[in-house]
């Protein structure tokens, strides 16, 4: 990177910076006319001269210019016009400098602005784009919330500073000469005393602004360092809570802000000191003026016009010095970021960007063998992970790789995978480094997995077609205002010195996953989601989501069909009491009384059971036939039970697993509403605390909780009032609240519960997982399995996929790596987190699959489960570095070597 922040700006902002040069050139002659002006208004018709005698005119705006070789050359011959008008004459012209001055400062700061946005967006591509760069055992080095803090703010201060590299000195300097020179024309000695205070300021203030500077760069180091540890505490909180550490951490966060308090404690001090000394020099000058000034106009060798002009000059003048000195403070103080930002980002052995070239081309298939040549790789302390490793690994060879944890195995997977560079030797593929191969090629035709997953924010689908994504393949029609904003964008990024790639084209290579298009991407999908065991786990996701019935009218549409085959499938297997669907007429006694009453879904958050039962209009309905009472006096006793049953629990009891209505949080602020409410009326409760009852009761299931508290009289009144509350229901509930209806799609419901349209029996101990196996067989033999994998595919995944299970999460990682169809598939210890016999499951139906498909990879697979590697053609034994043993399952069982060993 260029090492002066100066040069940067110049090499990419030089044509910009040379026309807003100009136009300040252009704009320092209104600026002076500014000056001369009050001196000719005062002189002239204030004070009368020229205007001696009554009725007297002068000319106004005579232009005449004496030409060189043409001689006088007159332009306007003027107005006469008297003194009154000549003074608003004078004055209008001052109004219309005014506006002229402001007009040129506005264009000035606005292009400056644009200026210094295009040039933040382009430093802050590039370092992002040096970071892509970055050698793997960088990343080992720092800390990613530095970096982020690095992009994101400390360069921030550099794109204000590129407008103002080198229009601020020329504007500023160009003022405050212009007002300098102006008093000397004036009057000699008052320009000296002008000049002589603005030497001062230029000496002393930037001297003293050093110290500024240095604490300026301990602060922004010290603010780096608590950013990294902050984002340290964040990733490691489950060792922080599991090892009780977390009062060393507040003591550790307590002295890195006392260091930066103390650190800016100093700089303000410094800083307002500066400030006064420099505001000092700027008002000793009028102090000299005045004094000085007006003892020359007693003497009359001042007019008064002089020295009005002479005042009014130097008011601009300090504003534009001081500006220039806080300037130059912003210019060393950018520079020393500047320097550290290229201090971070310049490393070694950066990946040359012709290695990451956009390659929107199919890529060839690899047919020649991966050769490891003298391969040695060490840590970071420099101990040897792999010693010499020579071998051989052809095209559609399955290899299993075995050996103890350290054994070298796992360096030479990650060797293969360029996630490790060799200290010595090279792995080729004909005779051309991997190292020196784009990565269009080693990215899609080389597959890596391994237990360290990491998934980005987004959704499922994102994340397992995130290996596709190499280029935009499709070239999006814009429209209208949509596609004038498309150019603009990509003017601006042209100009910014960004790539012009459109993120809303079509990213995914189909042809790459051996699809023709998105519409059959579920054809490869799917097999590889089967053979990693993820499938059911994704029809669960869908299951519990809610459905955008836009995109998935196939299954909305056909929402009565499957509600109806559930039946039947359930009245053949003789479970018709596993499912107790929801009748308009008639209480469904496994869902709850709020469900009961409500006969419908509400669209959360906006309507909640706490907002839904302090709503007048819910209220009123409740107390139509004294439901609210009963309701109330229930809530009560579920309040009253749960406080007894539970009240000496420990909070992390399983029991609190089964109130759905109260959380061990809770049991406290029940009690205390018990003892000041239990045999007293409604009336002595708020209205805060009726709502806090009557909620209880709207989770009670009666078979599920077992208080004893519904009868069929409470019931009639349940479908009684949910009648009349869905006749006349205000328009603000309608809103919030989807009746149901046995021949329509709920939006505000899960897919589960619009299938079941009813609730599950209680009774039934293993009744939900019997559902799922019933409804998978039913999407499937239906057709609709494809499209209830794609609801679940919209899952998002959250930070970092935090929102999976470590097993999910290894499984999808194994599921990218198989969607490339690459030609070498590596395969690192993926899936430690599993139980032995479902790795051994997923193991085998990989085997069988990849070559089942016609596309017959090379497997390179390092096992955890040695006993597995008689499904490979050949197996290579690594110990402590070094490659012992290299041959087929049988051959290696046969030899009493370390192979047999691990096998026994």
């Amino acid at each position: 990177m260029e090492t002066s922040l100066t040069r940067y700006i110049w090499s990419n902002t030089r044509l910009q910076q040379i026309w807003i040069l100009f136009v300040v050139a252009v704009s320092m002659i209104p600026y002076f006319m500014s000056f001369d002006l009050p001196k000719q208004i005062v002189n002239g018709p204030i004070q009368g001269n020229g205007f001696e005698t009554p009725g007297a005119t002068r000319t106004f705006m005579h232009l005449e210019y004496d030409v060189p070789l043409l001689g006088k050359i007159e332009l306007f011959q003027g107005l006469e016009l008297t003194r009154f008008q000549t003074l608003m004459a004078l004055s209008l012209v001052f109004l219309l400098l005014v506006i002229i001055n402001g007009l040129f400062k506005l264009y000035i700061n606005t292009y400056k602005g644009r200026l210094g946005e295009r040039m933040l967006r382009r430093i802050r591509f590039e370092l992002i784009d040096r970071v892509l760069r970055f050698p793997p055992a960088q990343f080992k080095r720092i800390k990613s919330a530095e970096i982020a803090t690095m992009i994101k703010d400390e360069v921030e201060p550099m794109g204000g500073f590129t407008g103002d590299a080198f229009v601020q000195p020329a504007l500023l300097g160009g003022q405050a000469i212009t007002a300098l020179v102006f008093i000397i024309m004036q009057n000699f000695w008052l320009g000296m005393i002008a000049a002589g205070i603005v030497a001062i300021q230029g000496v002393v203030i930037p001297r003293m602004r050093k110290r500024l500077l240095e604490l300026g760069r301990q602060r922004q180091l010290t603010a780096r360092e608590l950013s990294g540890r902050v984002g340290e505490i964040v990733e490691g909180i489950g060792t922080i809570h599991g090892n009780d550490t977390s009062n060393f951490e507040r003591a550790d966060i307590a002295a890195r802000l006392g260091l930066i308090f103390s650190i800016r404690y100093d700089l303000y001090q410094w800083k307002f000191l500066v400030k006064f000394i420099n505001n000092f020099l700027a008002q000793v000058t009028p102090f000299l003026f005045y004094s000085i000034g007006g003892f020359l106009a007693l003497q009359g060798r001042l007019d008064i016009g002089q020295l009005v002009a002479v005042i009014n000059a130097y008011k601009d003048l300090p504003g534009p010095l001081k500006e220039l000195i806080d300037w130059d403070q912003a210019r060393q103080d950018v520079q020393v970021k500047y320097n550290q930002v290229v201090e971070q980002f310049n490393v070694d052995r950066l990946v040359d960007p012709k290695i990451q070239a956009l390659v929107p081309q199919p890529v060839n298939r690899l047919e020649h063998s991966l050769n490891a040549v003298n391969l040695t790789v060490s840590d970071d302390s420099g101990a040897p992970l792999l010693r010499h490793v020579t071998l051989e690994i052809k095209p559609g060879e399955t290899v299993a790789i075995v050996g103890n944890s350290g054994s070298g195995a796992e360096a030479l997977a990650e060797a293969f995978a360029r996630l490790v560079w060799p200290e010595q030797g090279r792995i080729t593929i004909d005779g051309t480094d991997i190292l020196e191969l784009p990565e269009s090629v080693t990215g899609r035709r080389i597959a890596y997995a391994a237990s360290d997953t990491y998934f980005f924010h987004g959704t499922l689908r994102d994340n397992l077609l995130y290996g596709l994504k190499h280029a935009p393949l499709t070239k999006v029609e814009y429209e209208g205002k949509s596609a004038t904003r498309y150019r603009w964008e990509i003017n601006e990024a042209r100009r910014a010195g960004n790539p012009e790639l459109d993120l809303n084209s079509d990213w995914v290579d189909y042809a790459s996953a051996g699809v023709t298009g998105p519409e059959d991407l579920f054809k490869v999908v799917r097999p590889v989601l089967d053979a990693v065991l993820i499938s059911q786990d994704i029809l669960d996701m869908a299951l519990r989501s809610l459905v955008n019935t836009a995109t998935h009218t196939d299954l909305t549409d056909r929402i009565v069909e499957l509600r109806q085959a559930l039946r039947k499938r359930l009245k053949k297997e003789q479970l018709d009491d596993l499912v107790v669907p929801f009748r308009l007429d008639e209480y469904n006694p496994q869902a709850t009384i709020g469900e009961n009453l409500l006969f419908g879904s509400m669209k959360r958050p906006m309507m909640t059971n706490r907002k839904l039962a302090a709503h007048p209009y819910f209220r009123s309905i409740l107390r139509e036939n004294d439901l609210y009472i009963d309701l109330y006096t229930m809530g009560l006793e579920i309040a009253a039970n749960a406080v007894e049953l539970f009240q000496d629990l420990p909070p992390d009891h399983p029991f609190f697993q089964q109130l759905t209505f109260m959380t061990a949080d809770d049991i406290p602020t029940y009690q205390a509403l018990l003892q000041k409410l239990q045999g007293r009326g409604i009336e002595a409760a708020s209205a805060d605390e009726r709502t806090s009852i009557i909620r209880l009761s709207f989770s009670y299931i009666e078979p599920r909780h077992r208080f004893g508290l519904l009868n069929a009289q409470l019931m009639a009144k349940i479908v009684d009032a949910r009648a009349r509350f869905h006749q006349n229901m205000p328009d603000d509930l309608k809103a919030v609240i989807e009746r149901y209806d046995p021949e329509r799609f709920a939006a505000s419901a899960t897919l589960l519960d619009n299938v079941l349209f009813g609730r599950i029996g209680f009774t039934q101990a293993d009744g939900s997982d019997r559902i799922r196996t019933i409804l998978r067989d039913l999407f499937d033999r239906l057709g609709l399995f494809e499209s209830v994998l794609s609801i679940g595919m919209d899952f998002d995944v959250g930070s970092g996929g935090k929102r999976l299970t470590n097993v999910q999460r290894q499984k999808l990682n194994v599921a990218r790596a198989l969607l490339k169809r690459a030609d070498y598939v590596i395969l690192n210890r993926p899936l430690p987190a599993l139980d032995q016999r479902v790795q051994d499951q997923i193991t085998r139906n990989i085997m069988k699959d990849l070559h089942e498909e016609g596309h017959a990879p090379a497997i390179i697979w390092v096992l955890s489960n040695t006993a597995l590697a008689n499904l490979f053609d050949r197996v290579i034994v690594f110990d402590k570095g070094t490659l012992v043993e290299d041959g087929t399952h049988a051959t290696l069982l046969e030899k009493d070597g370390i192979f047999r060993e691990l096998v026994s």
